[in-house]
């Protein structure tokens, strides 16, 4: 069977979409990691809030953009500017969620088409699609994340004029919305280094798995 370049493009671009998503989806579901953050980041000693106090507005919140809960924050103050902005974010979520599913079932059955010799898989380079997949997020995640160290705020910024097009409500007043105060951006930044570390780990582990198996099938 000649092998396929646009099946071999498919499932580069479902893997990455794959791991992304389920990455992002991690930090999302995971609420543990942002409860360990209260006390890394001191949050109760930066804001004067208790402990219970911080995790009540923090499940709230994503009561709400996971299962669609009545909005609320807690016993912190919120704004109908900042409802909104966190109702944006929830369509974030889903279609995370979305394509999470759907490069999944991608994976599925081109998995089980390839098990039945069905359909064979080109080689750009001699290189797999998996690896593929890693190499080009790598690369991105390289660019993203000198970016990040040179100026994190400008990549913070950036990020949200992309995802958030023509909306001005993502620039919390603390004031009026004081769940910003528990959402520092160092914690945004070890949210990305997480997201990061899990997709790249993942999909250069599936990258060395489809090298042992073609080394295999090789010998």
């Amino acid at each position: 069977m000649r092998p396929s370049k646009p099946l071999s493009i498919l499932l580069s671009l479902a893997l990455a979409l794959f791991f992304l998503s389920a990455a992002i989806a991690v930090p999302i579901l995971c609420r543990p990691f942002y409860y360990h953050q209260i006390d890394a980041l001191d949050l109760p000693g930066q804001t004067g809030w208790s402990e219970q106090t911080i995790r009540g507005a923090y499940d709230e919140v994503m009561d709400y953009l996971v299962f669609g809960a009545p909005f609320g924050t807690g016993e912190l103050r919120w704004s109908e500017s900042g409802q909104a902005h966190f109702a944006d974010c929830r369509t974030l979520f889903r279609l995370d969620f979305v394509l999470l599913g759907v490069s999944a079932a991608v994976l599925a059955a081109l998995a089980v088409l390839y098990r039945r010799g069905r359909i064979a898989f080109h080689r750009f380079g001699g290189r797999s699609p998996a690896f593929w997949a890693a190499a080009g997020l790598s690369a991105v995640f390289l660019l993203a994340a000198l970016w990040a160290v040179i100026d994190f705020t400008s990549l913070f910024t950036a990020f949200h004029h992309m995802f958030f097009p023509g909306k001005t409500n993502w620039v919390f007043d603390w004031r009026t919305d004081e769940i910003i105060l528990i959402l520092p951006e160092i914690f945004w930044a070890k949210t990305g280094a997480l997201v990061l570390a899990l997709c790249l780990g993942g999909l250069w582990l599936t990258a060395l798995a489809a090298w042992r198996l073609h080394r295999c099938h090789a010998d």
